[in-house]
């Protein structure tokens, strides 16, 4: 049965047995493979680290209108590493990510675990005890069957989403390796369809392409019936070529979903080796972001703040 307990360090995990776990990662990598990496893929050399924490300071002092805590390393390196040390990209994100929850307060303010907690005692967002064979952060939605909307609103399931990005944007090994995200639409109605308003979808496609500080590596569609397709072909032309060439529509053709992610890191049901006994209980879960709650409170402090009718 999974159940919360506490590191030497005093930090909360979820023990899953098995020498399974899920624990927020704030440790900085210091392996040769993960540092060879992050010189490969984000730049991450000692002059050009150095120069962009320089350069997005400059920027960020100068942006009067923006309050962040701009002398923190770790706040804004999670920033600097998705956009691989370009302080301008790196400044125009932080922006947008803020902007968004200004402009969209519905979906973001008071974005605190308790307030979506329903969303994980439903089961329709899971936080993958294991990585890909990447390194990646694995969360999987399953947004079909499971979904009452009754009970859990599109809103609700977008904000539990946003939150556990968050939370993962902490994690200096997610930063480096980012994320991917298995969605399981087995059981979509017309019903779920409806919840999913042009406005919205616009909504969520600015979020995912403009203002996610995160490397979102690849979206998995699994289950997906002839409504879902239609729909999705409704909104394909409006996504970006980089996030377009990141999804991939699997349907029930288990071979081609491990061509991307290896078996042993997929859940039974999805014809990997990965037993499903090792998943958190949603109300687990639930109360081990709350034990998280100071990041988001600190996060939501941010978002207040620079709001314009403060």
């Amino acid at each position: 049965m999974a159940m919360i307990k506490y590191d030497d360090n005093k930090l909360p995990y979820i023990d899953l047995g098995l020498d399974y776990r899920i624990q927020m990662e704030t440790e900085e990598y210091d392996d040769e493979l993960s540092l060879e990496k992050g010189k490969r893929e984000i730049r991450e050399y000692p002059d050009i680290v150095q120069n962009g924490f320089k350069q997005l300071r400059i920027l960020l002092e100068a942006e009067k209108s923006l309050y962040i805590p701009v002398d923190e390393d770790a706040f804004l390196l999670k920033f600097l590493r998705p956009c691989k040390y370009y302080p301008d990209s790196t400044f125009e994100l932080i922006k947008n990510y803020y902007k968004f929850k200004v402009k969209h307060k519905q979906y973001c303010e008071n974005l605190l675990p308790e307030t979506v907690s329903h969303v994980f005692v439903e089961g329709l967002a899971h936080l993958h005890p294991v990585r890909d064979q990447n390194g990646s952060r694995i969360l999987i939605l399953e947004v079909g069957r499971k979904w009452v909307p009754a009970k859990a609103s599109l809103t609700d399931i977008f904000r539990a989403v946003q939150l556990l990005l968050e939370a993962a944007m902490n994690e200096p090994r997610t930063q480096l390796n980012g994320s991917i995200v298995v969605m399981d639409v087995d059981g979509l109605s017309l019903t779920h369809i409806a919840q999913l308003t042009p406005s919205f979808a616009c909504l969520l496609l600015e979020w995912i392409q403009k203002c996610t500080a995160m490397r979102l590596k690849a979206i998995h569609i699994v289950n997906n019936s002839y409504l879902f397709n239609v729909a999705f072909a409704i909104f394909k032309p409006f996504l970006m070529e980089k996030l377009r060439k990141r999804i991939h529509i699997h349907n029930r053709n288990w071979n081609s979903l491990k061509a991307h992610i290896d078996e042993k890191y997929l859940w039974q049901k999805y014809g990997g080796t990965f037993d499903e006994i090792h998943d958190a209980d949603g109300s687990v879960l639930a109360e081990f972001l709350n034990l998280h709650s100071k990041d988001a409170e600190r996060e939501f402090f941010y978002c207040l703040i620079n709001r314009k009718d403060v």
